[in-house]
């Protein structure tokens, strides 16, 4: 373990660390845009994305893997009810959000998945060829970038929606 820790960039534990905060800071209830409030989410989408890519290049499989798991878990997060506590003030256009260890527990799942696969790849280089690998380690990549989405979805259905009153003549 000492040898894998060793070998491991240094900007991976800045990166680790700076995870950490940024899952802290979501533990707490605070007030947020509607742009700040889908970054995160996007953000996650792009580095699952990313480490997909960068695992297994433009293999069929994987991306597919990925599609399938992030989009069944953004359908089903769609149909659940808002998350409890959450609020929108329509004239500050800003979310009340509680806080949640939730984030920070699906950001280091998307770390973790992604470093252990640099590691076992490092150390067993042909264990992604095959296709249930690929699809497994794709597809958990994919499930957790779509929880983030599904609960981003999720506070922004407390938004009323817009309705045009017919003014009459």
């Amino acid at each position: 373990m000492m040898q894998i820790l060793t070998h491991t960039p240094l900007w991976v534990f800045g990166l680790f660390f700076g995870l950490v905060y940024l899952g802290y800071l979501q533990s707490k209830a605070r007030q947020v845009s509607r742009q700040r409030l889908i970054v995160l989410p996007v953000v996650m989408m792009g580095w699952s994305l990313y480490s997909v890519w960068s695992t297994f290049d433009a293999h069929v499989t994987a991306l597919a893997a990925w599609a399938c798991a992030w989009g069944a878990v953004v359908a089903l997060g769609l149909v659940r009810a808002p998350l409890q506590g959450v609020s929108y003030d329509a004239d500050a256009k800003q979310f009340t959000v509680p806080g949640s260890w939730v984030p920070l527990a699906l950001m280091m799942g998307i770390f973790f998945v992604k470093y252990a696969v640099a590691v076992m790849h490092a150390i067993k280089p042909g264990m992604f060829d095959a296709t249930t690998a690929v699809a497994v380690v794709a597809g958990t990549y994919g499930l957790f970038s779509g929880l983030f989405m599904a609960r981003a979805l999720r506070v922004l259905s407390v938004m009323k929606p817009v309705r045009l009153v017919e003014r009459s003549a």
